[in-house]
C-alpha cells in the first residue's frame, strides 16, 4: 500500500462518506480533507455538512458553489448537442460528475494533497466517470475507492463501524431509495424499483406533482432561444441557471419531467431508475421545436448522430477528451441558426410545443401550401423521383433479366 499523506474526499455527509473519512485515516494513516460540491442538491442536504465532516475526522471541509457553472458550462453545451441517452434519459447525474471531479482536483492542488477519494460503489457508473476525469486532469494523484477495498458490505455494517468509533450519523439501517439530486434533476433507485414489474409508488417522487393531481388548467410558457441556448422565459432575460430554476418551478407543478427507465450501465449491467427533470424537459422540447424549423434534412440527420455520440460520451464520463471538443464544435456549429421563440403547453405531465418561430426558419408556407402557388412546379417532381429511385429501378431490371 502506497504511503498517502493527504487525501481529498468527495464528501456528501451521507452514511458512506461519513464512514470513509475514519476508514481512510485508519487504513492509510493520512489526513483527510472533505470536499463538498454544491450542484443545487438543496439546502437540506447541505445543512450542517461541514460539522458532519469534521465530526467524522476530516481536518478541513471545503464547500464549493458550482451551480451556475454546472448549468452554463456543462448542461447548456449538452443541450446544444441534443444529447439524450437511450432515447429517454436527460443525463442529470452524468453531466454533474465532470464539474465535481474538476473542482475536487482543484481543491487537491490547493491543499497539496497527493490522493483523491470517492464513495462510488464498484457496480455503478460514477466510479468510471470520476476516475476517468481524474486521469485526464490529475494523472499524478492516487485514487482511493474504498468500496472496492474495504470489507464493509451493508448499511448495518457501516452504522456499526461508525458507532464503534462514536462518530455521529443521522442515517438509519433502513434506506428505501438511493437518490442523487442537482439543479437539473433528481434520480431514484432501489426499493420497489429494483423489480421492473413494480409500478413506482407515489413516495418515489419527491419533486414533481403527480400528473393526476396537477392543475386542471394547462399553462403556456414562452421560451426564447439564441444559438441553441435558452436565454429568456416568459419574456424575461435570465442567466442559464435562473432560466432552469424558473422552468423547474413552472413545470414541476404540472407533473412534467417524470421518466421510469431500465438503462444500460457502462459497467455492463442494466439498472432501473426513475428521474425527475421538470425544467430540463421543457428546455429539450423547446430546442427540438426550433431545430424542426431551422435545420435542413441532412443537417438534422447529422445532428442526430452528434447527439447520440455526445449522449454516450457524457454518460460514460469522457468529458475531458478531444472527442468531446470535436463533437461539441459540430453541435455549436449547427446551433448558430437555432434561434427563435417557442410557446409550450404544460398539462398533466405532458409538454408540447404549440407555437414556434425563427428568423432562420426554412419553413415556407408559399412552398408547403396545398393551395395554388407560383413557386413550385409540381411536374418537376417526376424527374426527381426517377433519379432518386434510379438504383432501385436498375436493380429490378437486372433481376428481371436474370429470371428470363
Amino acid at each position: 500500500m502506497k504511503k498517502i499523506k493527504k487525501v481529498v474526499l468527495a464528501y456528501s455527509g451521507g452514511l458512506d462518506t461519513s464512514a470513509i473519512v475514519p476508514w481512510l485515516k485508519e487504513n492509510y494513516g493520512c489526513e483527510v480533507v472533505a470536499f463538498v460540491a454544491d450542484v443545487g442538491q438543496g439546502e437540506e442536504e447541505l445543512q450542517g455538512v461541514e460539522e458532519k465532516a469534521l465530526a467524522s475526522g476530516a481536518s478541513e471541509c471545503h464547500i464549493v458553489d458550482l451551480k451556475a457553472e454546472l448549468v452554463s458550462d456543462y448542461i447548456y453545451p449538452t443541450l446544444q448537442s441534443g444529447a439524450i441517452y437511450e432515447g429517454t434519459y436527460l443525463l442529470g447525474t452524468s453531466m454533474a460528475r465532470p464539474i465535481i471531479a474538476k473542482a475536487q482536483v482543484e481543491i487537491a492542488r490547493k491543499v497539496g494533497a497527493d490522493a483523491l477519494s470517492h464513495g462510488c460503489t464498484g457496480k455503478g457508473n460514477d466510479q468510471v466517470r470520476f476516475e476517468s476525469c481524474f486521469a485526464a486532469l490529475a494523472p499524478d494523484l492516487e485514487v482511493i475507492a474504498p468500496w472496492r477495498e474495504w470489507s464493509l458490505s451493508s448499511r448495518e455494517s457501516l452504522l456499526d463501524y461508525l458507532a464503534e468509533r462514536n462518530i455521529p450519523c443521522a442515517a438509519s439501517a433502513t434506506k428505501i431509495y438511493s437518490r442523487d439530486a442537482n439543479a437539473w434533476h433528481i434520480s431514484h433507485e432501489g426499493g420497489e424499483l429494483e423489480d421492473p414489474w413494480n409500478q413506482p409508488s407515489e413516495q418515489v417522487w419527491t419533486w414533481t406533482a403527480s400528473p393526476e393531481q396537477a392543475p386542471d388548467e394547462a399553462e403556456l410558457v414562452s421560451v426564447q432561444i439564441e444559438a441553441g441556448q435558452v436565454v429568456a422565459v416568459n419574456g424575461q432575460n435570465l442567466s442559464p441557471y435562473h432560466c432552469l430554476l424558473t422552468l423547474n418551478e413552472i413545470a414541476a407543478k404540472h407533473g412534467v419531467g417524470r421518466i421510469d427507465i431500465v438503462e444500460n450501465r457502462l459497467v455492463g449491467m442494466k439498472s432501473r431508475g426513475c428521474y425527475e427533470t421538470p425544467g430540463g424537459t421543457v428546455m429539450v422540447a423547446a430546442l427540438q421545436a426550433i431545430d424542426e424549423l431551422v435545420l435542413d434534412k441532412a443537417s438534422r440527420k447529422w445532428k442526430e448522430t452528434v447527439a447520440n455520440e455526445f449522449a454516450h460520451l457524457v454518460y460514460d464520463g469522457r468529458w475531458f477528451t478531444p472527442l468531446k471538443d470535436s463533437l461539441l464544435a459540430a453541435a455549436q456549429s449547427l446551433a448558430q441558426v437555432a434561434s427563435g421563440e417557442v410557446v409550450l403547453k404544460l398539462y398533466k405531465g405532458q409538454v408540447s410545443a404549440v407555437q414556434k418561430r425563427s428568423v432562420n426558419s426554412l419553413y415556407s408556407e408559399a412552398f408547403a401550401t396545398f393551395g395554388e402557388d407560383d413557386v413550385y412546379d409540381q411536374s418537376h417532381a417526376e424527374g426527381f423521383i426517377r433519379l432518386f429511385s434510379l438504383s432501385s429501378r436498375i436493380a429490378a431490371l437486372n433481376k428481371q433479366k436474370s429470371v428470363k
